[in-house]
This record gives C-alpha cells, sequence and structure tokens, in this order.
C-alpha cells in the first residue's frame, strides 16, 4: 500500500511513539537515480550536470538538510556570539555550490529558513534540557523534542517518496509550506529566549504574547497555546503546592514568590517598623502574565496557610480532581480553584484567630487597661504608687512598680478579667511629645522644633509611666509592636490627663476646706474660681476623649471585626481604628496637643502652688475674720502695738499670694483663648473638632 502525503501540519503528541531512524534505513532495497552519484569518489561541481540530474542530486542533499546534517553540495555555518549574563545568539545558515543551476538555488532558498528552525529548535532542545535551566524549561524543551520527533516522521515520510522516485523538489516545497509558519513561529520564540537567557515565567510569558501575535493564523497560534500549556505544567505544580499546602517547592528559584527566612514572627512584638508580615513573602518581578490579575491573591493564600502551619493547625486545603491546576485557558477554571483556595484558607485563619486565640477578647482587654475602659484599677494603682511615680527616671524602681500594679490589678474589677496577668507596666525614657517626634510614619515629626526635643530636667514617671501587653503569636499579626505602640501614646496622654484631673480635684478640696472662713472678696475667692475653670477643662477634654473619640471609634471597629472577610481586613480596621483615635486624640495635630499639653502644665503648677497660697491666704483671713467691726479693729490695732513685724509680713504675703493667682490666671487665659481660634480653624478640614472648640469657647465665655 502506497504512503499518501496530505499537505497538513502534522499532529504532534507527547506520549504518541514517533519514527526515530534517520531516513536511510527505509531506504533498503530502493534504487534511485541519485544512488548512482553516492560514493562514487566523483567530485565535480554540481554545475557540471544538466538542470533534471542537479535536481535529483540535490534532492538527497536537501532531506538531510531539512534534519541539520550536511550534503555534498549544501553546507551548514553555525555561529555563536555570546553576551553578558550568560545570553548568547544562536544563528545558522546553508549554502549551496556555486555552480548549481540559479532556478534550483532559488528553490532552495525558499525551503532552507525550514532547514534553519529545525537546527535551532535542536540547539535549544539540547541546551534547555541542562540541570540549571529550570523546570519550564525542561518542560518547553520535552515538548520541543516530540514536536521534533513528529516533524522527523514527516521528513522521513518524504524520503520514503523521493527513494519511489515519487517526490521532485516542487513537490517537496509544496509538502513543507504548512510546517514553515509554525517551525518559523518556533524559532522566532527561541531566538529571543536565547538571547536573554529567559528562564520560568519569562519564558511562559514569551511563548502566550507570541500565541497573541499569531492570531490571524489558527493552526499556528493552537500550537503556542499548547506549547504554553506543556511548558506552564511543571510551573503549575509550583503553584498548586502553595494554594493548597503554602509550600514553595522550587528548587530553581522560578516561582513568582519569594520567601525571606531572616524575617521571623518573633519580631511583630519585638520591633516598631516590623517587615515580617509584609515582607516575609513578597511578589517577584515576572509574574505569569495570566496570573497578573490574581497574583495578590495567590501570595495572601499562601500566607495565610503559612500562619496556621507556625500554629501547630492543619493547613491542608480539600482537593479533587477538579481543583487540580494542571492547566489554564479560556474557561478560567484555574481562577475559579485559586479562588476556592483563597477562601479556604481565609476563613480558617479567622476562624483560628478569633475563637481558638480570642482576638476579641484580647482587644477588648487591652481597651479596659489602656483606653480607661475601666478605670477603676488605675485610680486605686495611682493612690498606692504617687510615691514612686513622683520620682525621677533614675530614682524609679519598676519593679516595686510592677508590684503594685499587680494589687492594684487584684483589688478592684480588673482580677475577673483573665488576661489581667499579661498586663505589664513599663516606663518610657522620654516625654509623650518627643517619642511622638521620633515616630517617622505618623507625619508629625516636622511639626515639632528643636524645643520639644528636650526633656526639662524634672521630668518623672508621672510623664513616662506607660502599660505593657503580652501578645503572642499569632495575634501579634494584629496587634503588633507598631500597633501596640500606639495604644500606648493614647494612654499616655489619657494617664497625664487623668492626673491632672486628680490633681486639680485636690486643689477643688483644699479650697472647700476653707469656705467656714470668710474668703469673700479674698484671694482664695478668685483662686476657687481659676480652679473650677480648669478642672471644666480639664473634664471636658477627658469626656471629648472618651466618650466622643474612643467609644464611637471602638464600635465602628467592633462592627466591622465581626464581618471581616480576612486577617488583612482585621489589621487594616484595627490599623484604621488607631490612626482615626490617634488623630481625633490630637496626637498627630502637633499644633493643638502642644497648647494642650501647655494648659496641663499649667494646672499642674497652679495645683501644686496651691497648698502654699491657701495656707497664707488663711493666715489673712484670720486676722479679719470676726463679724464684729469694732472688735476686730480693736484687735488689729493691739497686734499692730504689740507685733507690727508681723502685720506687715501679713499684709506682704497677701499681695504674693494675690499677684501669684492672677498671674496663673493670665496664663490659663491667654493660653485657652490662643487655642480657641486654631480649634475654630481646625475643626474646618476636621470636623470631629467641633464639639473640642464648643466646650473650649465655653470655658472662655465662663471667664
Amino acid at each position: 500500500m502506497e504512503t499518501t502525503l496530505c499537505p497538513t501540519t502534522p499532529r504532534w503528541n507527547v506520549d504518541r511513539p514517533f519514527l526515530t531512524g534517520r531516513f536511510h534505513q527505509e531506504t533498503k532495497g530502493t534504487s534511485c537515480f541519485a544512488d548512482s552519484f553516492r560514493n562514487t569518489g566523483d567530485e565535480k561541481a554540481i554545475g557540471c550536470y544538466d538542470v533534471g540530474v542537479q535536481e535529483v542530486i540535490v534532492m538527497d542533499d536537501v532531506l538531510c538538510a531539512l534534519v541539520g546534517i550536511e550534503g555534498r553540495y549544501i553546507s551548514i555555518k553555525r555561529r555563536v556570539h555570546t553576551q553578558r549574563n550568560d545570553n548568547y545568539d544562536f544563528s545558522v545558515s546553508f549554502q549551496v555550490d556555486a555552480s548549481m543551476d540559479l532556478p534550483l538555488q532559488e528553490m532552495l532558498k525558499r525551503i532552507f529558513p525550514l532547514c534553519e528552525s529545525f537546527v535551532l529548535i535542536e540547539q535549544f532542545v539540547e541546551s534547555r534540557s541542562q540541570f540549571k535551566t529550570g523546570l519550564v524549561n525542561h518542560a518547553f524543551a520535552a515538548t520541543l523534542r516530540a514536536f521534533l520527533l513528529d516533524y522527523e516522521a514527516m521528513v522521513a515520510q518524504l524520503e520514503h517518496q523521493f527513494r519511489l522516485g515519487r517526490l521532485s523538489i516542487q513537490g517537496l516545497w509544496f509538502y513543507c509550506q504548512p510546517m514553515m509558519a509554525s517551525m518559523q513561529a518556533l524559532s522566532t520564540v527561541i531566538r529571543k529566549a536565547l538571547a536573554n537567557n529567559l528562564v520560568g515565567s519569562a519564558v511562559l510569558n514569551l511563548l502566550q504574547s507570541q500565541a497573541k501575535a499569531m492570531a490571524g493564523d489558527n493552526t499556528v497560534r493552537s500550537l503556542l497555546e499548547k506549547m504554553t500549556q506543556c511548558a506552564s505544567n511543571a510551573y503549575l505544580g509550583i503553584l498548586e503546592r502553595w494554594v493548597y499546602e503554602g509550600v514553595i517547592d522550587d528548587p530553581y528559584g522560578e516561582f513568582f514568590i519569594a520567601e525571606n527566612k531572616s524575617l521571623q514572627k518573633e519580631s511583630l512584638t519585638q520591633y516598631y517598623d516590623a517587615k515580617y508580615w509584609r515582607q516575609r513573602y513578597s511578589l517577584k518581578d515576572g509574574i505569569p502574565s495570566f496570573l497578573a490579575n490574581i497574583a495578590g491573591t495567590i501570595l495572601t493564600t499562601g500566607k495565610y496557610l503559612n500562619v496556621m502551619r507556625e500554629c501547630g493547625h492543619n493547613v491542608q486545603a480539600p482537593t479533587s480532581e477538579n481543583s487540580k491546576l494542571m492547566s489554564f485557558g479560556s474557561n478560567h477554571h484555574y481562577l475559579e480553584c485559586i479562588k476556592v483556595a483563597y477562601d479556604f484558607a481565609s476563613g480558617e485563619l479567622l476562624n483560628l484567630i478569633k475563637e481558638k486565640y480570642d482576638l476579641m477578647g484580647k482587644l477588648l482587654s487591652i481597651k479596659h487597661y489602656l483606653l480607661l475602659d475601666q478605670g477603676d484599677f488605675l485610680v486605686h494603682f495611682m493612690d498606692i504608687a504617687r510615691e514612686e511615680l513622683t520620682k525621677k527616671l533614675d530614682e524609679i524602681n519598676e519593679e516595686k512598680l510592677q508590684s503594685l500594679l499587680d494589687l492594684a490589678l487584684r483589688s478592684t474589677a480588673a482580677a475577673a478579667d483573665p488576661c489581667h496577668e499579661d498586663l505589664t507596666c513599663c516606663v518610657e525614657r522620654s516625654s509623650l511629645l518627643k517619642r511622638m517626634a521620633t515616630l517617622k510614619d505618623l507625619e508629625v515629626r516636622s511639626f515639632f522644633d528643636s524645643n520639644d526635643m528636650e526633656e526639662p530636667v524634672s521630668i518623672t514617671g508621672l510623664e513616662t509611666f506607660s502599660l505593657s501587653y503580652k501578645v503572642r503569636w499569632p495575634l501579634s499579626i494584629v496587634i503588633s509592636k507598631k500597633a501596640f505602640t500606639k495604644y500606648q501614646l493614647i494612654f499616655r496622654f489619657l494617664f497625664r490627663c487623668k492626673h491632672v484631673e486628680r490633681q486639680l480635684c485636690g486643689a477643688w478640696q483644699v479650697h472647700q476646706g476653707v469656705r467656714a472662713f470668710n474668703i469673700s472678696g479674698t484671694a482664695i475667692s478668685r483662686s476657687s474660681l481659676l480652679c473650677r475653670s480648669m478642672l471644666k477643662f480639664i473634664s471636658s477634654l477627658l469626656h471629648y476623649l472618651t466618650f466622643e473619640v474612643l467609644e464611637p471609634n471602638w464600635h465602628v471597629m467592633h462592627n466591622r471585626l465581626q464581618t471581616a472577610k480576612s486577617i488583612d481586613e482585621v489589621i487594616q480596621h484595627h490599623d484604621f481604628f488607631l490612626d482615626k483615635c490617634l488623630r481625633e486624640c490630637l496626637l498627630l495635630l502637633p499644633e493643638l496637643l502642644k497648647k494642650v499639653e501647655k494648659l496641663k502644665s499649667l494646672c499642674l503648677q497652679y495645683a501644686a502652688a496651691t497648698q502654699w497660697l491657701i495656707s497664707s491666704s488663711i493666715d489673712i483671713t484670720k486676722l479679719e475674720e470676726p463679724s464684729d467691726s469694732s472688735v476686730a479693729s480693736q484687735k488689729l490695732k493691739q497686734l499692730r502695738l504689740k507685733n507690727p513685724s508681723m502685720v506687715q509680713k501679713a499684709i506682704t504675703r497677701d499681695a504674693a499670694v494675690t499677684d501669684s493667682i492672677l498671674k496663673f490666671e493670665r496664663e490659663f487665659n491667654a493660653e485657652l483663648q490662643s487655642l480657641g481660634p486654631i480649634l475654630s480653624t481646625s475643626s474646618q478640614a476636621e470636623p470631629y473638632l467641633t464639639h473640642l472648640a464648643q466646650w473650649i469657647l465655653g470655658v472662655r465665655s465662663d471667664k
């Protein structure tokens, strides 16, 4: 039965057997006119023969050239140009005997591009089958090898027809044309891959872009798409392990996700700018184009699985035959598989952190202690630790403070909190303003001048006391060192306000203790009015901070965390809550913050001076206390006669007391007056300051 050749591109498949013999194995028992010119030792130029004879002679050389073998009258020249970074440009050309008939030469030149493509592809297969070239190149080379076997089978059939005397040079050209476009398209891909030494996803992107460029040729496009599919199988295997197990099985570094093993999870609670969550796993350049839109989801899926593995939790995602990522195409099935894997990893990790590790319970505990949601323990602590907190930094005994804090926790309602043992005390080495100036990411450093960076000589534990909290993995992903530092900034601001309020309350009690005396029109009555104004200022500030900032924002965050779909959403909502609280608590508004701190310092100075002011005023009042003016004048005359120096000292002291009170009043009113316009102006850009501006202006109107 004769073999009939069909002018179509041969089908190829990696799994089918191909002819592997080199063409002369099928020529036994056949005879051809060209055999009379083989191995005769005749080295005549081909131009010595007639045109018909030349065609018969050169046919044997052409069939050899189609598989990269030189003939008697067709030679091959290979050139390799080595470039930097192991890149090189491989080129090959075929040349014929110059004495050959010109029309015959032109016909051969039409066939030579096919020969050159074969040699180039064969060279690529050989070079990219090496160990160091990576899994994608290995798969691509294996696919090309299978394709070349199919091509060689076609050439073997052509040679068989030639040996039977049924194939001319025109017939050979006719049968080669269907393969021409496919071979040239592959050679174009290979030239670019060799020139740039492409590996991994870069090879896949090149194949895919070439397939899109050949949209007008369905045969070539289908071939390149099939090549891309086969070359991507190994890559998709790496991807499958990542999204289903959270494992990077990438021996050649081809995957688009990199792991930085130097970043450890412990850094989340040790360093303010810890990069573990953002950079432990990160995207590299060269993402496959068919995965570009979902690369972030792929990265996140594996990260979530790794967190669960670090917790000792089973991280094997449920898989089935339909969930295998062994191909991609227009049906986008692989995208659905990745989405299912992401939903599983996200849901499992969220449930793990919320249920097993009780995220909301920890956040609520931190709210009780650092946002003063339950301040009874703090009141008790400030009472028993007052002596230690008033010491200078170098004199404070932190162990003693810790024992006093433990005592306060056990003696109040905080003892019912199972997390109260995680609370510890700490003494910072800088004031609140200086600490704010050192945090670059809060964008307030440029607003602080050199005076703000200088610590006062008399700084004590009251200005630097703070609380710390033991946060363990995996909750440290949400409550990181950076997040907890923001809690501490808010606590220190609130603690300072509470201290000022307690001192002013003490001053107010002193004033109430002398109401039995006749203080109307005296310095004491003026001091009492000033004390009331200061108390109203600090009480209103605390009310604003707790009931108009912290509580509403906490409830918003709490509701958002209940509906969060992933741990990244939880982190986002939590960070947003902290940043919003920092801003609305004035900590990110340096101009307002410095004004408020100045007002609090004036209040503390006044409260500290109150005892002297009141005791001095009482002595003066006692001299004028009797209601009978005649008796009072008589006693005063007697006192002046007996001890005139004592009366003079009392009068002088009364003037000094009055001057001191007037000075405090002027400074407090001036600072308060300057704060009002700033609040009014700022409230236009920051609407939440409207309420604060109203009560500040209210304090001024009371004056």
